[in-house]
């Protein structure tokens, strides 16, 4: 959320009043969630369902969505309206009754008795009304048109027609059915998603993500083209953390559009840039903006299956948008960044400890097989105490420092969390309605039993269906939606999965709804429509890759060694020569016909080897004739460097 100051009420609660209690709120948030996924009630000899847990985080969320927002829009001074405080505590009061009666309801929730339902249509309203403030209308308008459809769904015709229920019965479902409200969606934003947030709050506020961007600088900001893959690295990495692509870029692109620009790239392919790394984020290992925990909860895999599937498409991702800028960079003579912006080796060495954090995390993560929350709590644990004993460019991290990350943090979840809490209202209705089934077949109808078809078809809808809506929002749409068609067809479930998220994630660069993209241009004064296009080219990879991997899953690591090292071999060659095509530039500047050429070759070499029977024969092809290309572009450059120096 973005801070903007709004028009305050001149009556109602003062805000010296009402802000306390907010800040207090949001630290709870953050030290329930901890304590719950530390295990302290079990520990205490204290034994609760999930779903009370849940219910109190859901019920500090609303209340605290309610005071820090109003009119979508984040709250930092004024007067508290009376209306907003009754919401506030109907929302909180709601949430806790659910977390103390749930052992003794939640059996009942059929007979309507009001106990149930009462409460369950206070959460579903609050929660929509706590979306549309922090997130707009858009998610509100779908999740209200599957609110009706669970309602009204038996009006329909034919295979579209669903099995109604009456309010009292959907009220109470939604309320304390694990299906429903306080389910998988809020189950891991309440966990895993806060406890990665702390972590990068932790890094905020104690200097981590500026040796993070130093350490970059100094890496690659002798570079040509430095500056763009300064901003790459950072955001992909926060990106990932954050769990919004719009949210890191204006985190980032503060910083790292401005430093583009004064490079020598224009405004608008700065925006494009910044947009296309930030998005990455979100597809990017380990945490992927929080939607691969929750991929393996809806998959039952382990965490690190989803990591290792999305590796090499994340890879071909970034290395695409590197190679593009790195030739954009030497088409327009971009040079390093200046030696100003550069840090001192011995600054960025004194903060060396928050790589150990994050090694750490790694490390508990996938040698450890850690839980991911507890692993991200240890991980918080490292910076805490190295940040406190060795600081950063000369200051250490205070315990005000510390605290105000404990605030931050819950703060940053509430819009995840009453997010989750939408969602779950979608998974509610499918399984209540009957309408995942109907979907599917649907789906599967239109396809005609053409993978194909149904592929570009269902891209479409993830891109339409994605437009507007957060990260974690998008996939748990999509993977009830889109992703059981898929499925149903014979495509690799992980496969599947993977597919729509990529999918659901370009709809924030995609115009004409392209969040990120326009959120750049705002940055970089650019043109939002130019901005959205270049952030299209720059971004290509992510239309073409889960195609690839969909006809061969080779590419998220399914087969065997030898079929997975040569498709990961020829995609990247592919994606060198296809990169190169679109940059118009490999050792010089290319014609027309050379761009064509080098297009071609790059579409023939990443064509999978295991895609169709023959394929290997296309990707020889591509491979051979790009080449050939390559040694023509470099021969030709050298030949006029040579006469160049003749003459």
């Amino acid at each position: 959320m973005t801070e903007t100051l709004v028009r305050e009420p001149d009556s109602g609660l003062p805000y010296r009043l009402w802000r306390p209690v907010a800040t207090a709120l949001a630290a709870a948030v953050t030290l329930v969630a901890g304590a719950w996924s530390l295990g302290v009630p079990r520990m205490l000899g204290m034994s609760f369902y999930p779903q009370q847990f849940l219910a109190v985080i859901l019920a500090l969320a609303l209340c605290l969505a309610i005071l820090l927002t109003t009119r979508g829009r984040l709250r930092r001074t004024g007067s508290l309206p009376w209306y907003d405080a009754l919401l506030a505590l109907l929302g909180l009061g709601a949430g806790l009754y659910v977390a103390v009666v749930y052992p003794q309801v939640v059996n009942q929730i059929f007979f309507r008795p009001p106990e149930a339902y009462v409460p369950g249509v206070i959460l579903m309203l609050l929660s929509l009304e706590a979306v549309r403030r922090t997130t707009g209308w858009a998610l509100v308008i779908i999740i209200s048109v599957f609110i009706a459809y669970a309602l009204w769904g038996d009006a329909l015709p034919g295979r579209l027609a669903g099995r109604a229920s009456d309010w009292q019965k959907l009220s109470g479902y939604m309320g304390f059915d694990s299906n429903g409200i306080l389910g998988i969606p809020i189950a891991v934003a309440a966990t895993v998603v806060t406890a990665f947030i702390f972590f990068g709050s932790l890094l905020n506020t104690t200097g981590g993500s500026r040796f993070f961007t130093d350490a970059a600088l100094l890496s690659m900001g002798k570079l040509r083209g430095g500056p763009m893959k300064i901003a790459v690295s950072a955001s992909a990495l926060f990106g990932s953390i954050s769990g919004s692509a719009v949210a890191n870029v204006v985190a980032t692109g503060v910083v790292t559009i401005p430093m583009i620009k004064r490079s020598g790239y224009p405004a608008h392919k700065a925006g494009a840039i910044e947009a296309v790394a930030s998005t990455g984020g979100q597809l990017m290992p380990p945490v992927m903006g929080a939607a691969a925990f929750l991929m393996a909860e809806f998959l039952q895999v382990p965490y690190s299956d989803i990591v290792l599937a999305a590796l090499i498409p994340a890879l071909l991702y970034y290395g695409a948008l590197f190679i593009q800028a790195d030739l954009e960079a030497a088409r327009l003579g971009i040079e390093a960044a200046p030696d100003e912006d550069i840090p001192s080796r011995r600054t960025v060495i004194g903060g060396l400890h928050f790589a150990f954090a994050f090694a750490l995390l790694i490390y508990a993560l996938f040698v450890m097989n850690w839980q991911p929350e507890r692993a991200a709590i240890l991980g918080s644990g490292a910076v805490i105490l190295t940040a406190m004993l060795f600081g950063y460019d000369g200051t250490r991290a205070s315990i005000g420092a510390i605290a105000r990350a404990f605030v931050t943090t819950g703060e940053s979840v509430v819009e995840i969390i009453v997010i989750s809490a939408a969602a779950g209202i979608v998974i509610g209705v499918l399984n209540i309605s009957g309408l995942s089934f109907n979907l599917t077949y649907g789906l599967v109808q239109i396809g005609g039993g053409s993978a194909i078809l149904l592929l570009v078809l269902s891209a479409v809808i993830c891109i339409v269906l994605g437009m507007g809506l957060p990260t974690l929002g998008v996939y748990v749409l999509l993977a009830a939606l889109v992703a059981p068609a898929m499925v149903e067809v014979g495509i690799e479930p992980i496969a599947a999965h993977m597919f729509v998220l990529y999918f659901g994630m370009m709809s924030m660069i995609t115009p004409p709804i392209a969040l990120a993209a326009f959120a750049a241009a705002s940055i970089a004064e650019a043109d939002p429509m130019k901005t959205g296009m270049a952030a299209v080219k720059f971004g290509w990879a992510a239309y073409v890759v889960p195609f690839l991997f969909v006809f061969s899953p080779a590419l998220i690591l399914i087969g065997s060694p030898t079929e997975v090292v040569l498709t990961v071999v020829t995609a990247a060659i592919g994606v060198w020569l296809v990169s190169a095509a679109l940059a118009g530039y490999f050792m010089s500047r290319l014609s027309a016909g050379s761009r064509v050429l080098f297009a071609t070759a790059g579409l023939l070499a990443l064509v999978p080897a295991g895609a169709f029977s023959g394929a290997i024969y296309t990707d020889a092809v591509g491979v051979l004739a790009g080449l050939v290309l390559m040694a023509h572009s470099l021969h030709a450059s050298r030949r006029r460097a040579a006469t160049g120096a003749t003459g």
